[in-house]
Parts: structure tokens; C-alpha cells; sequence
């Protein structure tokens, strides 16, 4: 399973997180009434939320868990009230009785939600950063990149030397059920009486307020929440399924968090039945008409996949090229470029072709707010 890790200033504020088995996002409502790219980052990440994913909290050098995401009402994910993925100003009491998150008026700030409990405990002994990454660093490679986020997705592999860390550093507490954060039921209780289809997560909003009420997105972050979405409910359609998705993940070595390449989109599944990986999949976004430069982007990311996660067997990798629409010279430069020959396997040794990197068009549908996509041949 996946995990989160969420970044909190304030550890009063962690300790009423953890008891209440509540997070969410505070996020500024922009003065032009327009989503900015950080927010849309934001929702594109509680799309691909699920239940089972663990959860973690960061506050001052030290990270704090174990919790896991829980299903209330069919989901563990909410607006914190009805349209407040819009970009809009509120008015508190005229909500109050509507909202999640519902303290005062700076709960409007507070836009989603996400539902967890202690998955065994979240433990007041918190494990130091520097500690953990050394624990195991050749897994950690999101963690490494936690940087001015209010908070980061890690893969399964990733969350699992994380877990390992904090379980054994907790190790007498687990056993002795001490230093445990208290928890308790009660917002968990009112948010079952409280949710019905008005509070469901998706793009629809997103994309509608940055689409000018026009077939063309404004912005690619935008588009990656709609990508996101579509995929996990579109399971067979277009891109297929998969059953880890991410976005902004990082795709070069390690050097200042600013200059660091990240794909679009990046995800894997598993060979059905087995905690195998068959497929990785990377997406890169262009909101307008695709450019040469970007089938060498792409390809780029392939080479970063092929050398961190498939070392070396490529057919296991899955690309695509999403944008408004491609220009013939396009179209065919990546018939020219976008293959890789490999070598797999040994007596005998088989010589390979990579060449699946797909072009997708989409399309906005206003009435719908809906992305659509239809494959270049």
C-alpha cells in the first residue's frame, strides 16, 4: 500500500489531527477567485486517495505514524462542505452546519478532507528524519524531496521501509500499548450523518474553473487531477488500470529540490492476484499542441523508469504523451525516436524493442466538466 505523509508547524495541531481522524490541506483562497497551481497540486493529490494507504504526520525534523486511510460512507476523501473545490469566498454561518471541519472561520480555508485511524497506533515517539532516511536509503526517494509541500504520496516500497523504521523504534511501545496518541470517534460518528454525493472528491470543478469555459485546460496541473480521475474510474478505457498512482514524482538525481525533473504522472500495477509489479506508467502533460522537445521529454522519463524500477527491462513500461493535439511532424518524430532496443535474459539472450509510447489528445467538456481522450494513431 501507499502512504502519506502530512507536514504540520504547529504539534498542537498534529495531536488534534491524530485524535480526531481528520486532515486537510489549509489552503488560501486566491484574490482573483482563480485556482493557482500549488491548489491544484493539492486536490490532484486527495484524488488519488484510497482506503488502506497509511498515514503519516512531519512536525519538526520528526515523523510521527502509523495511521491508516479508513472508508466512511463508501470513501476517505470529502469536500469539506458542497463546492468547496470552487475557488469562491464563503460565508461561515451560513455553513457551519454543513462543514466537516466546522471550529471557526478559518475552517473555510480547509477545502478537503481525508479520514485515517491509528493502524496499529500513532505513537508519540516520533522518529528524526536523518534516522530514517539512513535507515534504509535506497528506498527513500520522494522523502528525500519533501520540500516546501504541505504533504508528499510515497509507493509502497517507500512506505513500507518507512513503517519499518517507526515500528522499530516503537517497539516497547507497541508492546507495552504506551506513548500512543489518544483517539477518538466522535467526528468520525457526525461525518457518517453528515456526507451524502454533494461531498464527493473528483476533478469536475478543477478543471471546469481552469478551462475559461472553453475545450482547452489553462493549466497542465489542472489537467493532472483530471488524468488522475479519469483513470481511477475509467479502469479499462484509454490508459488502463493501475493500481498506484502519483503525480510530481521525482525523475533525476538528487540535487537542489528547485532544478529536480518530475513526471506528470507516474504509477504501476500489479500482476493480478500477486504483489508483483507487471507495468510502470509515466504520463507527461502538454496543455497546448505537443512539441518536438516534449517526445524527448517523455523518453527521458522511460530512460529514469527503465534505469530506477525495471532496471533494464523496458517492455515493462508504458508511456504517453497527453496534449490539446500533435502536429504531423510530431506524430512522426516519435515514430523515429521513441524506441529503445534491450538486451533480456540470458541462454538464450533475446534482443528486444521498446517502442509504447502512445499519443492522446484531450479534450474539455464544458456541459460535463469532464476531460475527454481519444488516441493519435
Amino acid at each position: 500500500m501507499a502512504g502519506y505523509v502530512f507536514s504540520l508547524n504547529d504539534f498542537k495541531a498534529l495531536e488534534e489531527a491524530i485524535i480526531n481522524g481528520v486532515y486537510s490541506t489549509i489552503m488560501n483562497i486566491p484574490s482573483n477567485q482563480i485556482w493557482g497551481i500549488p491548489q491544484e497540486g493539492t486536490f490532484a493529490d486527495y484524488i488519488t486517495m484510497k482506503e488502506g494507504d497509511n498515514v503519516y504526520f512531519f512536525h519538526d525534523r520528526k515523523i510521527y505514524g502509523i495511521g491508516r486511510l479508513v472508508n466512511i460512507q463508501g470513501d476517505c476523501k470529502f469536500l469539506n462542505f458542497p463546492n468547496s473545490d470552487l475557488p469562491s469566498d464563503y460565508t461561515f454561518s451560513t455553513l457551519k452546519k454543513r462543514m466537516i471541519l466546522n471550529n471557526d472561520e478559518q475552517s473555510l480555508k480547509h477545502r478537503m478532507v481525508c479520514l485515517f485511524r491509528g493502524d496499529p497506533y500513532f505513537f508519540k515517539t516520533g522518529v528524526d528524519m536523518d534516522e530514517v532516511l539512513s535507515s534504509n536509503p535506497e528506498k527513500f526517494k520522494m522523502l528525500r524531496a519533501f520540500w516546501k509541500l504541505s504533504f508528499i504520496k510515497i509507493d509502497d516500497e517507500e512506505n513500507k521501509a518507512l513503517k519499518d523504521v517507526i515500528l522499530k523504534n516503537n517497539e516497547d511501545n507497541l508492546q507495552d500499548n504506551k506513548n500512543i496518541f489518544p483517539q477518538s470517534v466522535n467526528t468520525h460518528d457526525r461525518i457518517k450523518t453528515l456526507v451524502n454525493n454533494d461531498y464527493e472528491v473528483n476533478s469536475d470543478n478543477i478543471l471546469f474553473a481552469a478551462s475559461g469555459k472553453g475545450t482547452r485546460i489553462k493549466h497542465e496541473m489542472a489537467i493532472e487531477a483530471g488524468i488522475l480521475d479519469y483513470i481511477s474510474n475509467n479502469k479499462v478505457d484509454v490508459f488502463g488500470n493501475w493500481d498506484y498512482l502519483s503525480h510530481q514524482v521525482v525523475a533525476s538525481p538528487f540535487k537542489p529540490i528547485d532544478y529536480m525533473d518530475k513526471m506528470d504522472i507516474f504509477g504501476y500495477r500489479y500482476i493480478p492476484g500477486f504483489n508483483t509489479i507487471s507495468k510502470y506508467l509515466t504520463i507527461e502533460i502538454k496543455k497546448d499542441v505537443a512539441h518536438f522537445d516534449d517526445i524527448n521529454q517523455v523518453m527521458k522519463y522511460v530512460d529514469w523508469i527503465n534505469q530506477e524500477y525495471s532496471f533494464g527491462d523496458y517492455n515493462m513500461i508504458e508511456a504517453y504523451l497527453v496534449a490539446y493535439d500533435f502536429s504531423e511532424e510530431v506524430i512522426k518524430l516519435k515514430e523515429e525516436v521513441a524506441k529503445r532496443n534491450f538486451v533480456k535474459g540470458s541462454r538464450p539472450v533475446q534482443s528486444l524493442e521498446w517502442s509504447n509510447l502512445k499519443l492522446v489528445k484531450y479534450s474539455f467538456h464544458p456541459e460535463l466538466r469532464k476531460l475527454e481522450f481519444s488516441l493519435v494513431d
